[in-house]
């Protein structure tokens, strides 16, 4: 498969490779936005030649829109295959330009949400394991953070895992709010929000369900969010519920639930 690098000079005219086909999309625009404000970051956002949902985003760990600690890590924010280029070695060809890139870099590891169990937009554990990497924390609403050290040495060393492993922020250690009703932090990493956020404000206020949507619009606000997750988190009466973007169908089938 051939890659191609997206970058700020490249940006308008390639196509990001989601689930959105036309460029105009305001979901497209939206996205297109939030790279290019993070390539000077040191993002990398590398996806196939041949459209489709194939690609890996990746950024220094510090710079990262989610509250974790993972100093001298790379942390990636998503690595898709799905389609009919599923099943073809594309993840692994992805994850190893990673590798070689945040080695190159002089980076320690990986890093990477998943769950025990594979969840909608996270990344599949079983995959993960079977590439190497290891649980290094894990929220109460069972999300995982996961780590592939570069070096093993270090990760065997029980002194520098407790020390050094990436982990999450106490923010984020035990997702709950204080607010009534239904609350929905997200960012605008994720293209889809552009569009799906507005419906289900729409959805609440026509339905009368008490709702409110919190857009993170810093990297320091979303180092500091109260979950481990920030591209979309809803919560309900204070109590984490998913990370699953939804249309109006799906919230008012969880409302009605």
């Amino acid at each position: 498969m051939e890659y191609i690098r997206v970058t700020k000079e490249n940006l308008e005219k390639e196509h990001i490779c989601c689930a959105i086909t036309n460029n105009k999309d305001v979901q497209v625009s939206s996205k297109k936005a939030w790279l290019s404000d993070r390539f000077d970051e040191e993002l990398v956002f590398l996806k196939s030649a041949e459209r489709g949902k194939c690609f890996i985003e990746y950024i220094p760990a510090e710079y990262a829109w989610v509250p974790i600690e993972a100093e001298g890590y790379m942390y990636i924010d998503c690595l898709w295959v799905s389609g009919s280029l599923k099943g073809h070695g594309y993840s692994t060809e992805l994850l190893s330009a990673c590798i070689e890139d945040s080695k190159e870099k002089g980076k320690k590891g990986l890093c990477i949400l998943s769950a025990a169990k594979k969840r909608p937009f996270l990344s599949d554990p079983k995959f993960l394991t079977y590439k190497g990497f290891k649980v290094a924390d894990e929220a109460d609403n069972g999300v995982r953070l996961m780590y592939l050290d570069f070096d093993e040495t270090s990760s065997n060393d029980s002194d520098n895992e407790e020390t050094h492993l990436p982990h999450f922020k106490e923010c984020a250690k035990h997702p709950h709010i204080d607010e009534q009703g239904y609350v929905l932090y997200y960012i605008n990493q994720c293209p889809f929000n552009a569009k799906y956020v507005p419906i289900l404000e729409e959805t609440a206020k026509s339905n009368g369900i008490a709702f409110k949507a919190v857009k993170l619009g810093s990297r320091e606000a979303a180092q500091n969010a109260p979950t481990p997750i920030t591209n979309y988190a809803l919560f309900h009466d204070g109590e984490y519920v998913t990370n699953e973007q939804m249309n109006d169908k799906k919230f008012l089938k969880l409302v009605n639930s």
